[in-house]
Formats: C-alpha cells, sequence, structure tokens
C-alpha cells in the first residue's frame, strides 16, 4: 500500500512538474501559456473572463488576486512558483481545452460545472460578455467604464467564426489599447506625459507614462488614472496648469506602449528633475535610474 501511494504522488508531481512551459508569463503575453494560466484561474474562481490566450488586465487581476491570496509577491508575474501553485491547486485538460478554442467557442467558467457547460455553445468566442475581474471583483481597472473597448472584441451573433487554415486553436492577439482604459483615461494620461515629458527622449516619456501606470497598480496610491494624476503636489504639470494643453501623438504613444507593458524605469513610482527639485524628501528615495532629465527612484 505505501508503494502503491508513493507511485501515485509521484505520479501527481510529474504531472505538476510539467504544467505550463518555461517561460514567464506576463501582461502582453499571448499563446498556449496564457491559455492554461486563464483555464487554471477559472478552474479556482479568481477569473471569470474568457480564455483567448491573451493576458490582458482581466487575467492581470485575477494573477494579482491569486498572489496576494496565497502571500506570493504580487506583480502579476507567473513564475514557477505561481506556475506549481496552480498545478497543485487545479485540473487542466488540454485537450479539452484546445478543441473548444479550436471550434471558436467561448470560455467563461471552466471547472466547477459539467464540461458541457464550461465550453458553451459552439461559434461563441466572438460574442458574449467581456473579460471580468479576478475573485474578489474590486480590483480597478478590470472592466472598461461605460462603453469604452468596445472594439476590442465582437458583439455576439450567431453566424460562425471563420476557423484559421491550420485547424490551430483561436487565439487571438493582444490590442493595442488595453482594455479597462477609457478614451478619456488614455487622453488624460497623454496630457499628463506631455505636460511633464515634452522635450524629453521618447524612451523618457514612456518612463513618466509607466510611472503613472505603476501608482495605479501600487496599493500605497489611488487606482484610477485620475486619482493619480490629481493627488495633490503629485504631479507639476498638474500644479501649473500644463495639464491641459493639447498632447501630441507620441505622449500618446508613450502611454499606449506603457499600457502595455513597456516600462524602462524598472517598476519607479517616483520621478524628479535634479535640475529644479526643492524637496528634501525626494531625494531621499531609492534612486534606480536616469531618463533625459529625470531620475526615477522607489
Amino acid at each position: 500500500m505505501s508503494l502503491i501511494t508513493a507511485l501515485c504522488v509521484s505520479t501527481v508531481l510529474t504531472e505538476d512538474a510539467f504544467a505550463f512551459s518555461e517561460r514567464i508569463v506576463q501582461k502582453g503575453s499571448t499563446g498556449d501559456d496564457v491559455v492554461e494560466l486563464q483555464a487554471r484561474l477559472q478552474y479556482n474562481g479568481f477569473y471569470n473572463g474568457k480564455i483567448d490566450g491573451v493576458y490582458g488586465w482581466g487575467t492581470y487581476w485575477a494573477v494579482r488576486n491569486f498572489q496576494n491570496d496565497f502571500g506570493m509577491t504580487v506583480d502579476g508575474l507567473v513564475g514557477d512558483d505561481m506556475k506549481a501553485r496552480l498545478a497543485k491547486s487545479t485540473k487542466y485538460d488540454e485537450g479539452f481545452v484546445q478543441n473548444a478554442l479550436k471550434e471558436g467557442r467561448k470560455f467563461t467558467h471552466y471547472g466547477g460545472t459539467s464540461k458541457e457547460k464550461q465550453q458553451g455553445p459552439k461559434g461563441s468566442a466572438k460574442g458574449g460578455s467581456k473579460s471580468g475581474s479576478g475573485k474578489k471583483g474590486n480590483a480597478p481597472n478590470t472592466q472598461p467604464p461605460n462603453n469604452q473597448g468596445s472594439t476590442n472584441e465582437g458583439t455576439g451573433g450567431d453566424e460562425q467564426p471563420q476557423q484559421p487554415e491550420n485547424d490551430e486553436p483561436t487565439i487571438e492577439k493582444a490590442n493595442n489599447v488595453p482594455s479597462g482604459y477609457s478614451d478619456n483615461d488614455i487622453r488624460l494620461m497623454a496630457q499628463a506625459v506631455y505636460g511633464e515629458a515634452r522635450g524629453e527622449p521618447y524612451v523618457g516619456q514612456v518612463a513618466v507614462a509607466a510611472v503613472i501606470v505603476n501608482r495605479i497598480n501600487s496599493a500605497t496610491f489611488p487606482n484610477t488614472v485620475s486619482e493619480v494624476i490629481f493627488e495633490p503636489r503629485a504631479f507639476t504639470a498638474v500644479a501649473d496648469g500644463q495639464i491641459y494643453n493639447e498632447p501630441d501623438e507620441s505622449a500618446r504613444k508613450a502611454v499606449i506602449d506603457a499600457l502595455n507593458g513597456q516600462d524602462p524605469t524598472g517598476n519607479a513610482i517616483y520621478y524628479f528633475n535634479p535640475a529644479t527639485a526643492t524637496s528634501d524628501w525626494i531625494w531621499s528615495r531609492e534612486q534606480i535610474k536616469r531618463i533625459g532629465k529625470h531620475i526615477f527612484c522607489y
């Protein structure tokens, strides 16, 4: 009996060890690893969006909620530790999921119900509800306000989606503008970047936009674009009125790049111009790097 038990445990560990591939899965990733991640998170109730193979904002907040509940570093990065925890706590029927994707079905509740209900009606992949939030439901920016973001997915209907000629699973590509941010959010962030960093090299503009995104994602700052930007004494462009200037295309593109995961600052949440800074406090922050005229720090 002990030998049989040992063999069973060994078999389970072996299967878990081969969950996912070796790459780190993060926001902006696409492919089979993301399909598996979404399915496993959906299996244990952390994700109720569509299994589509695109690591967008709904998946991001589901990952963060999982990491928080399991006492892990909350960073949205899916590495070996999280993969092992997911493999141990969930089941993943790869053949079933991949076959449903080939048929153009939309998943919104993998696990917990019969497989007939899990996979959704045939041809439903482009219809129905949009990606939802994670388990807690109150995570910021998981749903686009009003009707924003509606162009990122199809509008429903009963027509059958055209299948790829090679019969590969239907895995969508990441959109240029992430869901969860309205046109007003994008514009306001572009105004802030233009006011704070026009004249800076493009990487410096992306860096300023990344700081705004990092603050939105940080527990120590507000969790909406407007609240972060208009927080008292947070940005010079707000204090001197430059926030209301018309942004250029470079500023808007920098915002889009930052929202899609580009962060040349290394997760900075502060920055300052050493030539004009008058606050002793900002000099006390841990500095990461200098980009253009700005020093970025924690």
